[in-house]
């Protein structure tokens, strides 16, 4: 009979190896969340991405019983790179640490995984989209079915909502990202900040795309609230937890 008892913590790595093993064969659900080092103007932490989204895959896994595995926190930063504080990492370096870490969650027996990025930069998403389509293209072969895997930046969420709570174009350190770490870590808020807007054009290739953004800001994070960045990472998570759910029952 399958043991179905409660694992002692929502962290993968704060688990026995028992345990691991067990929540495997239930089944169980993992979220991989990632996130960056990178610069959010002088009024948010360099963190800011991957506190997003550890706090998202944290709420979700209390409410669902999921797993969540040890976070990544570097990512592909190419329009803030030359920031101070901003750390990038290449793309073929990201790729293969995404590749192995799902490797090493399937090899153990987790074949329903969530990639979750709170930085979502097209490089970067598009490195973890191609590992994870690495993965379930070879265990496909093997298993038709068997593997399953979803690839998002909890951005693409809080999108959806940005004109309830924010004006257009609202991004990068802007008034949803400052509201959201107002409500998850409001110690870690440095000051104020300042209203910005990036005006990169929209199909030329630059070389050096941070000397059109000035402060590392696109959007106002002067109007934004703890209030509503608690109502957008609930949002957030009511969608993740959905998201969970599906995995659950296919």
């Amino acid at each position: 009979m399958t043991n179905t008892k409660k694992p002692s913590s929502v962290w993968f790595d704060e688990l026995s190896s028992k345990e691991v093993a067990d929540a495997a064969k239930n089944g169980t659900v993992v979220i991989f969340p990632l996130g960056s080092v990178e610069a959010h103007s002088d009024h948010l932490p360099l963190c800011t991405d991957s506190i997003q989204s550890e706090n998202i895959a944290f709420e979700v896994a209390k409410k669902t019983g999921c797993l969540v595995a040890p976070p990544f926190r570097y990512g592909i930063c190419n329009a803030t790179r030359n920031f101070p504080g901003t750390l990038t990492i290449g793309f073929d370096t990201l790729y293969r640490v995404t590749l192995d870490v799902l490797s090493e969650l399937i090899r153990n027996g987790f074949n329903r995984i969530i990639v979750m990025s709170g930085h979502a930069g097209n490089s970067h998403m598009v490195a973890l989209r191609l590992a994870a389509q690495e993965i379930v293209i070879k265990n496909g072969e093997i298993s038709p079915g068997k593997v399953r895997i979803m690839v998002l930046s909890d951005f693409d969420i809080a999108e959806e909502i940005i004109s309830k709570y924010a004006k257009a174009g609202d991004g990068h350190a802007g008034t949803l990202e400052t509201s959201r770490m107002m409500a998850i870590q409001p110690n870690l808020i440095k000051c104020k900040g300042q209203a910005d807007t990036w005006n990169l054009p929209r199909f030329e290739v630059i070389a050096h795309p941070e000397k059109l953004i000035p402060s590392a800001v696109n959007g106002d994070p002067t109007i934004a609230s703890a209030i509503n960045g608690e109502k957008i990472n609930q949002y957030i998570i009511k969608k993740v937890e959905k998201l969970v759910r599906e995995l659950e029952t296919k």
